[in-house]
């Protein structure tokens, strides 16, 4: 072959290799994918069958409920289903904490990380563990309202209740899919076809999706069925789809796991040719912008072929914004070593949901950082259950110009730690829902941090006094624009007040589920007063909202773009027209279990004002 070939040449030629790869393992018995093996392909019945409901919750990304309560919490998903097969809003179920694209379209809403593949489209997880180890048959997941969230299934071959932690952890996918649209909001138990795996498990995984939906996602239960031993096939014949080529499967069967691939990166005995083709005539600009289309294992891959590439794909510069969420399961300390020298410029970095499970430990992650830190803006961080408070520290050392920090779902961090983060002044989005972040730790991150635009302290619940927060607030963040209080037990209308004086450049405010705020104390009407750039306004679940508090804000906040007052009994059709003809940019309007807003008034509503989705949930 001529040494001078064109940039497609090569590509090509890199796809025809994988084909081959895969059709020669393929060959020699690697038939686990759920599409590589045809319909007469079958298990034969050498076991009976064990049938399990979850017997606990081990993991999870978010959920609707309160950490001291079970109403709509994930707990709900182990044992026996409460509420199948009634459809409905009921409390029993678990719930997740968003649901829609309303989330992505409100002023706290943050910049997707570039080259996400396009088969990774997870939101929410849950985890949970089963009584027995099994080889997986079929997955049930009882779904009563509004199903249709759930995009991929997993298996792990860790054993949680096993007094010997396993060498390796495994992740197996079972099943995924594209998020869907579900006709209609009823129930139903969903059993997709999942593929067969060679190890026994009883640890499953779902991920979820609820951006298609109309609203929150329930869940009742989630039934396992599987053998003790592992099934042997009958295989008849044995034919390989070469178009059926599934890029998570590639990387996990043949070696392109985000392990094997970033060791691959350090191999140095590349083939070269005399002269590197057509890549010679472009600039190194161009051949850059090229690369920055490609995801992290296609540069793992590309690496490969030459010197030149090789030399492209370890560009520090592609490595600005990284993403490794999406290959969570197979990110370790190791993955982290290979990656080093090519994050020293690196400004956005995504580890959520990585190193679980001893995958990435304190002093991987920290060798990490003090080598790649200097530059970081963004550090995303979310459900890391290996932070403690030493991982704290360094990022408060190692990042100076930090900005963005999300710690969410982070609930292993000890109180005392977050201490440390009141060390970065420069910081301007701080992410701290469901952790325990405790009240003096957090007035010192206020009183430091005066920088803060966009703060989450929904479901801390180790929090005292919110009053004192929300003056500390006043006083101190000046800029704040979007700030979540949900399921803040304690604050009341002197905490509002002092809140609303301070930070009049608010745009977004979550108050859903703050029992002790009364209407009647005039704090929703200050807040109208006080905030006239709101867009988002979450008073979910305040039963004291009246037609004095819509009408104030059909007054004063006439950007309004979001308003949840789910629950109220005390707002008026009349009230809500008002609002409605006032705030030409509402997009939602969550009126669910509103006593006086019944089908009729929603009809006669979404009739006048149709560019405004009117959610009225219900119970049967």
């Amino acid at each position: 072959m001529s040494p001078v070939f064109p940039m497609l040449t090569v590509l090509s030629m890199f796809y025809y290799m994988c084909l081959r790869r895969r059709a020669r393992t393929a060959t020699r018995g690697e038939m686990n994918s759920r599409r590589a093996i045809e319909s007469n392909t079958r298990a034969l019945p050498i076991n009976v069958e064990i049938v399990q409901y979850a017997k606990e919750v081990l993991d999870f990304s978010s959920h609707y409920g309160s950490e001291n309560s079970m109403s709509y919490t994930m707990w709900n998903l182990a044992g026996i289903p409460n509420v199948y097969p009634s459809s409905g809003d009921f409390t029993q179920t678990a719930v997740f904490r968003t649901y829609g694209t309303w989330w992505d379209r409100c002023p706290s809403a943050r910049l997707p990380f570039k080259r996400t593949p396009s088969t990774f489209c997870s939101q929410d997880y849950v985890e949970l563990a089963f009584e027995e180890p099994v080889y997986p048959t079929a997955v049930h997941i009882l779904e009563t309202y509004h199903p249709g969230a759930v995009v991929r299934i997993l298996a792990c071959s860790a054993n949680p209740y096993s007094q010997n932690p396993p060498a390796e952890v495994r992740w197996e996918v079972l099943w995924s899919e594209a998020p869907t649209k579900v006709n209609g909001p009823q129930a139903r138990q969903f059993t997709p076809c999942i593929k067969q795996i060679n190890f026994p498990t009883n640890l499953i995984r779902l991920e979820v999706n609820s951006s298609l939906l109309d609203y929150y996602t329930e869940l009742d239960a989630v039934v396992l069925h599987g053998v003790k031993e592992r099934p042997v096939l009958s295989l008849k014949t044995a034919m390989i789809d070469m178009n059926d080529i599934d890029e998570d499967e590639d990387e996990e069967k043949y070696g392109c796991g985000m392990d094997t691939l970033n060791k691959q990166f350090s191999i140095v005995t590349l083939r070269e040719w005399p002269t590197n083709g057509y890549f010679d005539k472009l600039p190194y600009e161009l051949i850059q912008l090229i690369l920055s289309h490609l995801t992290v294992p296609d540069l793992c891959r590309l690496a490969q072929t030459c010197k030149l590439l090789y030399q492209h794909c370890c560009d520090p510069l592609q490595y600005i914004h990284l993403s490794l969420q999406p290959y969570w399961a197979r990110i370790n300390d190791t993955s982290l070593e290979y990656l080093q020298s090519r994050c020293t410029l690196i400004q956005w970095l995504n580890l959520s949901w990585t190193g679980n499970r001893g995958a990435i430990s304190v002093s991987g992650f920290s060798r990490f950082l003090k080598v790649c830190g200097s530059e970081l803006v963004r550090l995303e961080l979310s459900c890391g259950h290996f932070l403690n408070e030493t991982c704290l520290e360094v990022i408060t050392e190692m990042c100076p110009n930090l900005q963005e920090l999300n710690l969410s779902s982070c609930d292993k961090i000890p109180p005392q730690a977050f201490n440390h983060i009141a060390k970065v002044g420069s910081l301007k989005r701080l992410i701290l829902y469901r952790t325990k972040v405790e009240q003096t730790a957090l007035l010192s991150i206020l009183n430091f941090c005066s920088e803060l635009q966009h703060l989450s302290l929904g479901s801390c619940v180790m929090i005292e006094d919110y009053d004192l927060i929300a003056s500390m607030m006043g006083a101190k963040c000046k800029k704040l624009r979007s700030l979540d209080l949900w399921r803040c037990k304690n604050i009341t209308e002197s905490g509002i007040a002092e809140l609303a004086s301070g930070c009049q450049l608010l745009e977004e405010l979550d108050l859903g589920w703050c029992p002790t705020l009364q209407s009647s104390t005039g704090c929703f009407t200050n807040l109208a007063r006080k905030l006239p750039n709101l867009q988002k306004l979450f008073l979910t679940a305040n039963r004291s909202v009246c037609d004095t508090d819509i009408e104030e804000l059909a007054a004063n906040c006439t950007h309004l773009r979001q308003l949840d007052i789910l629950g109220t009994r005390m707002v008026s059709p009349a009230s809500l027209r008002k609002l409605l003809e006032s705030c030409k940019d509402l997009s939602l309007l969550d009126v669910s279990f509103c006593s006086q807003i019944d089908n009729r008034v929603v009809l006669e509503l979404n009739a006048n004002f149709p560019n405004v989705f009117i959610k009225k949930s219900f119970t049967q």
